[in-house]
């Protein structure tokens, strides 16, 4: 059977990040020559490297996913070097704040992932399509946690962030769709390899709680009582940049086990 993604060519941005790592192994995989961007040259260098020694081809561009000259020089330098951008994934962190009321959260906490995920997303997309509208195809894709579709207590900048970002993607979507461009999203949350105490620190500005409590936590609530794994992810993401998938665009697609039925 021929691999999803055989001759494409696929930028991550955030691809040296857990998710951003196991989406560029699972692309590389698959056939995709992944080019993985972020700001930290060695674990996007490790990630690289997992890849091209399981016989996958990798590059690695240390850039700032918020630097508007920068994303447009590398995007450029990929279509030089191999003629084509196939896939492009914004996967960066953009800061979020969540643990605490939002009346009692600081102006900063509450725009700072609103301002950086829009803004990443929307540099990242447009570098991307510009040039698949020149090749007439082309897949732009994103992920949050959903929580922009609900409100619960404590999610913070978050539920903004999603809501902002994926209302870009679909409008993008409309735009795109008759270039022969796809824009498509998943949703996900708690990604069992990718949770530590340091990211939920950095979330919540110090009061982490426990990785293991958070698992079973999601898996009582889920519907497969189980929490996604990174697997779950990267699957229906290099399913969604296939051509397999070419009736799909301008909606998400719930890889959260079953915590959000919709």
């Amino acid at each position: 059977m021929a691999k999803l993604l055989e001759g494409k060519n696929a930028i991550i941005y955030g691809g040296g990040g857990g998710i951003g790592g196991g989406v560029a192994r699972t692309f590389a995989r698959e056939g995709a020559t992944v080019f993985l961007a972020g700001r930290t040259k060695e674990t996007l260098q490790k990630v690289a490297d997992d890849i091209t020694s399981n016989s996958g081809k990798a590059e690695v561009a240390v850039l700032d996913a918020l630097d508007e000259k920068a994303i447009d020089k590398h995007a450029k330098s990929v279509v030089d070097q191999v003629g084509s951008i196939d896939v492009s994934f914004n996967l960066i962190t953009r800061g979020d704040a969540q643990g605490k009321p939002l009346i009692e959260m600081t102006k900063e906490d509450l725009l700072r992932a609103v301002v950086n995920g829009l803004q990443s997303s929307f540099l990242t997309a447009r570098a991307a399509a510009r040039r698949m509208i020149e090749q007439r195809s082309g897949v732009i894709l994103h992920l949050n946690s959903a929580s922009g579709e609900g409100a619960q207590p404590g999610m913070g900048s978050t539920g903004p962030a999603d809501a902002a970002t994926e209302s870009f993607m679909r409008y993008l979507a409309a735009e795109l769709g008759p270039h022969g461009i796809r824009v498509c999203g998943i949703w996900t949350a708690a990604v069992v390899e990718t949770l530590t105490k340091e990211k939920f620190a950095a979330v919540t500005g110090g009061n982490a709680p426990d990785p293991e409590m958070v698992v079973q936590m999601i898996s009582g609530m889920a519907a497969l009582r189980r929490a996604p794994r990174l697997a779950d992810v990267a699957e229906a993401a290099a399913f969604l940049a296939s051509d397999r998938a070419a009736g799909i665009t301008g909606t998400m697609t719930n890889v959260t086990s079953g915590l959000v039925l919709r």
